[in-house]
This record gives structure tokens, sequence and C-alpha cells, in this order.
């Protein structure tokens, strides 16, 4: 006998109607149109308790329910549930519980792969996820699973549309639509980019300068009354393209052309275009594509230098090119045949001299060309020396050159004429406590950006007049800035004669900054900060430097935010820790208007300074790769432990992100301690280290040996197979998990975080959140509009909400 409130399930639809619960109208109701084929499955009870749910904009409880036969039994719960809640007597959170039982996560099939270990070994890897790779990216059953697994992110989170809708408004309503970049002198002209109110892309504009203009100084302002010309209108360029991004964007010397390069998949190959800017004519007979984006005029305003990339998307080639003839008898002028290397093209601020920058994780070489003769022969700057690199600046009759290598971790300056270079002399010597980051010159200054303890900082020098090559540097001048951590770096900077610093500047709490700084008076101006509306104000929030002890005795530093009179610091705070910890890239703190969504709402927000980056110098990165990688790892465990120890938070609260390379250091945290934190996001993660280092065919491979090592090598095989996160997922509960992807990663392959959630789902024994989102229309960097980046981040914040149980906070 079924009791009146009962579903009868697992039989089948047949052996249900039998027991009684019949279908009653050939017209489809929204009730069934909502069930499908379960709303036969249901008593008239239980169709009561649907209509009341839905009249509660509850009707997401019963979309997406698998077929009649499958997860029967957690349908018949979640019905008893939802008539509990429609009465008042269970939670919503209960009710939501329900609901996630029933929805059915994709399951990958597998398909037998092995994969060999080095040469010598008789290690083997079972991959039954490996068919997920396809290089073409039409596979249909790849493609399907794709689908299906992004479907069930959406409506695993279908709870949280409102929050969704909610934090975007929010965001979107911080964000001033109509805005100006601090316009950067450059010759005649003012060149900046503007955004219009309700547009997703920059419009590239630039004025005249006013006649009788004044010599460049801190106070320079813009004259408005100066016609604006428009250069490029990247909102009308995208309307054709699901995907649109700017690389390379050079006005010709003469200010009368315009060489741009542009990206309409995500995929990171650009096509090159040039156009007249007086009557927007399109100058090349056809458009230069499958370029790395880079380009570089000569001073004749004919001659353009541009780089192409090979099959595995390394930059590779140097052509020059004349405007007005066919691109196909475009000349070679330098080709990398070291697969660990990458080009780049460059042009001295003074506009005198043309440069290709090759370099490998370690290694550098630069050769250089008069920008006056483009048909001249390219010359070697300082020879390649395997681990030493080096950049370099040009004043005059000589170069500045910052120098790295193994008895220079730290860098130091050297000045070398350009008839000599090999004759250097040194400016700045080596220092173990501070470690010199990049340099920016002028006609009159040199300017060198430094840290020293995590912390970054200016030294302005000032040069020989009538650019006489120094032979010291004296009247040195620091420019340092209060807050506890921040970030400081060079600008866009305008024309060598100008004597001003441009700088940019963001901490935790001081949005993005624009000042200038006059270098010969030492007077400073603000030119820009990055609006924040909705009533934001930085005295409401508090930002410190906080240091944790790893396992070897390291003490690393964390930055973090938080709201005053919000954050209770007794561990029942949610935290959102971030960390990185690759390529000697600094994890800077800087300010997120977006993220006030999470610390209005009472999160606390971390950056974990982890070794692999280079905050605290050339050393805390080699202490973070090849056989020292696990220090990354074992550095953000002792972070988040320390927040927990300290009553920052709890592990029931400790959230965590990290993107790309910072993806794997979330993917060994995971393995290593899960039951250490409550939800993580995985974004565009680079999870099977040991299979993609082992396959040359996959971009980046080669070049990446030198920063995680070369796994043909046994030792470095084992090492990587012991901490790759694919390869050690184990029967274990794991926190809830949001794993995104982009189609057209040329970076990060989409199948790494597909095959990464296809095991984990095999392999996990808890009920939580395994969630994977990916979008079939991006790249590495997500979608390329303003606004829809901002329906991925509201996503995300609202997975993060949902995990801490705060969907209906406002």
């Amino acid at each position: 006998m079924v009791a009146r409130g009962a579903l009868v399930l697992g039989a089948g639809a047949a052996a249900s109607v039998v027991a009684g619960l019949v279908f009653r109208s050939k017209q489809s109701s929204p009730v069934q149109t909502l069930l499908e084929g379960n709303y036969r499955l249901l008593s008239k009870r239980d169709h009561q308790t649907v209509r009341t749910l839905v009249r509660c904009g509850q009707a997401h409880v019963f979309r997406h329910w698998p077929a009649p036969g499958i997860r029967d039994q957690q349908k018949r719960n979640l019905l008893q549930r939802a008539e509990a809640f429609a009465a008042d007597s269970t939670s919503a959170a209960e009710l939501e519980a329900a609901r996630l039982e029933v929805l059915s996560p994709p399951v990958c099939q597998k398909r037998q792969h092995q994969l060999p270990g080095p040469s010598g070994t008789d290690d083997v890897r079972e991959d039954p996820y490996y068919w997920l790779r396809d290089d073409d990216r039409k596979d249909e059953d790849v493609m399907a699973h794709l689908r299906a697994e992004t479907d069930y992110c959406y409506n695993v989170l279908e709870d949280t549309e409102q929050l969704q809708e909610q934090l975007y408004r929010e965001m979107r309503g911080r964000i001033q639509e109509a805005d100006q970049s601090a316009p950067v002198r450059h010759g005649p002209f003012y060149y900046y980019s503007r955004t219009v109110e309700g547009k997703q892309y920059r419009v590239h504009c630039r004025r005249k300068l006013p006649p009788k203009a004044a010599a460049p100084s801190e106070n320079d302002e813009m004259d408005s009354s100066q016609q604006e010309e428009v250069l490029l209108d990247e909102n009308a360029e995208a309307a054709r393209f699901d995907f649109y991004m700017v690389g390379g964007f050079e006005p010709s010397p003469d200010h009368k052309l315009l060489a741009y390069a542009e990206d309409t998949s995500g995929n990171e190959k650009y096509t090159l275009h040039v156009k007249d800017i007086h009557d927007d004519k399109e100058m090349l007979k056809e458009p230069i594509k499958d370029t790395a984006g880079n380009v570089a005029w000569a001073n004749d305003n004919k001659t353009l230098f541009y780089v192409t990339k090979d099959k595995l998307d390394r930059p590779f080639k140097v052509w020059r090119h004349h405007v007005g003839a066919n691109a196909d008898g475009d000349q070679l002028v330098y080709h990398e045949t070291d697969d660990q290397f990458y080009v780049h093209l460059g042009k001295s601020r003074d506009e005198k001299i043309l440069t290709i920058h090759v370099g490998s994780a370690v290694t550098s070489e630069t050769r250089f060309l008069s920008a006056d003769n483009p048909i001249g022969e390219w010359k070697v700057l300082l020879p390649r020396e395997n681990g030493v690199e080096y950049d370099i600046k040009h004043r005059g009759g000589h170069f500045f050159i910052e120098i790295r290598d193994t008895d220079r971790p730290n860098s130091e300056v050297l000045v070398a004429p350009v008839s000599n270079p090999t004759q250097t002399k040194v400016l700045i010597p080596h220092r173990t406590d501070v470690k010199i980051e990049t340099m920016a010159s002028s006609r009159d200054y040199l300017v060198v950006f430094q840290r020293i303890k995590g912390l970054q900082e200016a030294t302005i020098a000032e040069l020989p007049p009538d650019l006489g090559m120094p032979h010291s540097l004296d009247k040195l001048e620091q420019i340092r800035f209060p807050e506890a951590a921040y970030s400081l770096g060079p600008g866009e900077q305008g024309d060598h004669e100008s004597p001003v610093l441009r700088l940019s500047y963001t901490s935790l709490t001081t949005p993005s900054s624009v000042i200038d700084v006059n270098m010969k008076t030492g007077k400073r101006a603000v030119k820009k900060v990055q609006p924040v509306l909705g009533g934001f104000d930085k005295d409401n929030y508090s930002t410190d430097r906080l240091w944790a002890t790893a396992p070897d005795g390291t003490k690393v530093p964390m930055s973090i935010v938080y709201k005053k009179g919000v954050a209770r610091r007794d561990g029942t705070d949610p935290l959102l820790l971030d960390g990185y910890g690759a390529y000697e890239i600094c994890n800077d703190p800087y300010m997120s208007a977006n993220r006030l969504s999470l610390i209005d709402r009472g999160f606390v927000f971390a950056l974990a300074h982890v070794r692999g980056g280079g905050e605290m110098g050339r050393s805390w990165y080699e202490d973070g790769k090849y056989l020292n990688k696990k220090n990354t790892f074992t550095d953000f465990i002792a972070c988040a432990e320390y927040l927990v120890k300290e009553k920052w938070t709890s592990p029931a609260h400790l959230c965590i992100e990290g993107r790309s390379a910072g993806g794997l250091t979330m993917g060994a945290v995971l393995n290593m301690r899960p039951d250490l934190f409550n939800a993580a996001i995985m974004g565009v993660p680079f999870v099977d280290v040991l299979t993609t280092m082992m396959d040359e065919s996959i971009p980046l491979t080669n070049i990446e040996w030198e920063e995680w090592g070369n796994p043909t090598k046994p030792e470095y095989y084992d090492y990587m197979k012991s901490y790759s996160p694919v390869d050690n997922i184990e029967r274990a509960e794991y926190p809830n998990i949001m794993v995104t992807a982009g189609l057209h990663d040329p970076r990060v392959g989409y199948w790494e975080p597909a095959k990464f959630v296809a095991k984990l789902r095999e392999h996990k024994s808890d009920k939580r959140m395994l969630l994977f989102k990916c979008d079939l229309g991006a790249g590495h960097f997500s979608q390329s509009g303003r606004f829809d980046r901002l329906k991925d981040t509201a996503i995300e914040f609202a997975f993060l909400l949902k995990c801490q149980g705060m969907v209906d906070s406002g």
C-alpha cells in the first residue's frame, strides 16, 4: 500500500502508474513542464507541494531532475523536505542539500590509456581520461562532456541566480562606466583611452597639444577644447566577434599611421592591421594573421617589424614589412631556432634603437638596430650565456643594462657604450638585501625600481648633461609610500626629454592610481585615481602585513585586508586566501572594487606571498622551483594554518583561490590538506604537470622545463609525480571546489582541469560540491568584455557565499 505523500520510484514510470500515480492531463501544465518525465511519478499531494514552492519562488528545486529510475530515493527525500519547507518545519539549507542530492553530476567515460615514464624506467601511469584532449576542439564526445559539466555547474548554482544578479549589479555599480585614462604626452599629441556608458570595450583616442604648449611637467593637463581623434573603437570591431582583445597598439613615428593587432578567439594569435589615421583606411593589402601581436616601427614610417609564432604558439620569427607591399614579400630578419626561447620586439623610449629580445625562463639575449636604418644589420648586445638574463635602456651613445646571473641573483645595473656594449661598468652593484626589478630612463634621469624586504620603492638618479655616459650615480632620491603593503611600478612614460616620471600605485585599500613625479623639483601630482562608486571610503577598511612560519623556519609574508567593525577575529570570519608562487611573479597587493562584494559581507581577504614568486628576492623564487617546488605548497599551508591559529578564520570558513600556476598550488594543497579548507576556486589550473611536461607537442612545454624541470630525467620525473595534482588525488573528503577553463586557452589546455575534475569525481568520498565551468568562447583570460567578466566573477563569488551559507546575505 502506498502512503498518500509517498513517491513510488525505482521500478520505472510504468510501475509507478500501476501503483496509482496517474498522469492526469494531456495538456502540459507549468509543473509538468518543470518536472518533465518525472511529473507522472508524483501523487496529488506532491503536485500541491511543487505548486506551493513554485509560488514561493523555489521552482529551481524541481529543475534538472534526472529521468525516472535515476536517483529515485533522492527525489523522494527532496519531496519530503519540500513539504516540510512549505510547512516551515525545515530550513532552506536542508532543502538545498536535498536538492543537490537529486542532481546527477556528469560521469566521464573512461578509456584505457597508458603513459610510460622516462627512458630507462619501468614506470607506467594509467590515464583513462587522456581522451579528453582534443587539439582541434571539435570532438563531439569531448564537447558534449564539457557542455554537460558546465550545465551541471549552472544547475547546482541555480539557487544563487538572484545572488549572482545582485553581485553583478553591485560590481557594475562601482564602475564609472564613462571614464578616461590619464593622457600620455607623446610628440604633438596626448594619447588616451576612454570607456563609454554601457559599452564593453575601450575607445583609443588622442588630442593635439595646444599651440605654444609649455614644456612637460607634473601639472600638464590635456586641452579638451582640441578636437578628439578616435584611433580605434574596440566596440565597433568587437561587435563581429564573441571574443575581442587588442595586442600591439603603435602609432607610427610621424603619428600618421596606426599598427594594431587583434585576437578574436582567445587563442592569443593576433591579426595585424595598419591603418591611415586620417581617413581610417586599411593600409595592408591583406591583414597579417597568426602574429604574436608585437610590433615596432622604424623611423621611416614605412617599415614595420612584427613577430610570428610556430605551430606550438612560440613567438620565433621577426619579419620586416614595407607598408603597401604584399606580405608574401616580407623579409625574415631573425629566426630563433632554440625552442626554449621566445622572441619579443621593442623600441627604445628615445625612438633611436629597435630591439629583438629573446628569452627563456633563465637566459636572455638582445639584438639592436638603429631605427633610422631598418635594413641594417642587427647586432648582439651581450652574447647569450646560460643562466644570464639582462634588460636594456638606451640613452645617447650608451646602454643601461640590468643584469642577473648566479653571482648577482638580485641584479645590478651596468652602463656600456653602444659602440662596444661588452665594455661594461657597474653603476649599481649587486646587494643581497635589495632586488632590482626594472628601470626607466629619460634624457636626464635614470629610475631604478627595487624591492627591500618585499616592499617596493623607486630610486631616481640624475644623469650627466648633454647625454653624457655616467660613471657613477649621484643625487639619489628614494620614492616610498607609507602603507603597510602596496604595489608600485612605472606607468606609461611620455617623451624621452620629459622630466616627469609616471608611477602606477595601488594597495589593498587604495584604488589604482597614476602619479606624476617631477624628477627635477620632486613635486608630485595625482593624475588619476580609479573611481570606485557606491560610497566606497578607504578609511572603512584596514590592511596589514602578517608573517607565517614555514616548516623549514622560513618567514612567509602575507598581505591582508578587512572591513573595520565587520571582521570579528574570533575564528568565525570567512576568509579568502589567494596564492600563486611561480615564475618569479610577485603576487602584490592591489585594490579590487569587485572584491568589496565579499569584504562588505564579512569576508577577510589575504594574499600569501609564497616561495616561487619574487617578492623577497631571487632566492625566494629559486627556493620554490625545480626540486624545491613543494616549498610553495607548504608555505601556503603554513599561511592558512597561521590564519586559523590567530583566529582570523577557521577551516570551516577558510576559502582559497589560485589561477594558472596558482591553480597548481591550489590542487597540490587540496591533496595535501583537504581538511584545512572549506572551499577552493581553481582558475584555468595547471594541474596535469607531469603529463604536460613529458609532452613536447604541447605549447610551452620546452620553455617550462626551466621552471619545473625536465621529467625525462628520473629525478625530476619522480619529484613532479609526487606533487602533480592529477597524479595525487586520493580517496578522501575534499572541500567544495569550483574549477574553470577556457576552451581556446593556449597556456593551460582545457583538458587539464577537465581530467582533474573527472578523476576527483571518481575518487572523492564526500558529497560537497565539485563544479567545472568551461568557457567555450574564451582562452586563458576569461571573457574579453568588461561586463561579461563581471558575470564570471559573480558566479565565483556566489559559489563562495553558498559554501559559507551566505546566499541570502545582502
